[in-house]
């Protein structure tokens, strides 16, 4: 594999340092130059990544394409772009739909979408492949792990989850500022936050068939402090707003 990214973001390098992060990996890597800073980081710090002249000059030089341009400028950029039917593109743009990918970057005939996050630096987080293919899903499975999924629709809807990280970090960031304002040090307060909220993260893994709300009245103890919680947020309709709010960005993603 001779892989190249159209964009060079902080999606891209995330994947690049991922990748580079594995032991004995020597696989080729062209950058667009068109975030100088990213593009120059990745080709000082690993051997095997060279930055390109031009986004043709990538494409000129891979087999394997990574689209990572900003979804307001993807049709602007593909558009100008000459690609092989030998091109194997993978399509990193949650708003544009693979078909739309695919007449973009017309005559490359295997085209696909992925769904990586930036966690994927750490080798952390399943990456979402559609449709099933085994070189891409082999590539993500080495980074954090791969989910293929047969249809678009399926796609979109696992999605709209990539949607939610601000909010749970700002959920995390409300219970931290109030417990600063009960007079506990900052630093004592997020790294007990950042505790409890790492081992929440496992208890799904402890209890694989249990589904989420099962263990919600899990931790929600009769009469409790967790009950009371989850009642007054639900009684507000917090959880209702949430998800009518996904359900606007499905129709965003799904109609892109």
């Amino acid at each position: 594999m001779r892989l190249g990214f159209v964009g060079t973001g902080a999606l891209s390098s995330a994947i690049v340092t991922g990748l580079k992060s594995l032991p004995g990996e020597t696989t080729p890597v062209a950058v667009s130059p068109r975030n100088e800073e990213i593009a120059a980081d990745l080709a000082q710090r690993f051997p095997d990544v060279r930055v390109a002249a031009d986004n043709q000059a990538v494409l000129d030089q891979c087999d394997t394409v990574m689209l990572a341009v900003r979804p307001q400028i993807a049709r602007e950029v593909l558009g100008e772009l000459r690609f092989r039917p030998g091109h194997h593109v993978v399509s990193l743009i949650a708003t544009i739909s693979r078909e739309e990918i695919a007449s973009l970057v017309a005559p490359a005939a295997r085209v696909g979408k992925a769904l990586p996050m930036p966690m994927i630096a750490r080798l952390q987080g399943a990456t979402l492949v559609c449709p099933p293919d085994p070189i891409v899903a082999a590539f993500f499975s080495r980074l954090g792990g791969v989910i293929e999924v047969e249809d678009q629709s399926e796609f979109d809807a696992l999605t709209v989850v990539t949607a939610t990280y601000a909010s749970y970090f700002k959920y995390l960031d409300t219970i931290h500022a109030w417990v600063r304002s009960q007079g506990v040090a900052g630093d004592k307060a997020r790294d007990y936050i950042t505790s409890i909220y790492k081992a929440l993260a496992n208890a799904p893994d402890t209890m694989p068939n249990a589904d989420f709300m099962h263990l919600a009245q899990d931790y929600a103890t009769r009469g409790g402090i967790n009950e009371q919680v989850l009642r007054e947020l639900t009684e507000r309709g917090a959880f209702e707003a949430f998800a009518e709010s996904l359900g606007r960005v499905h129709r965003r993603i799904a109609g892109g």
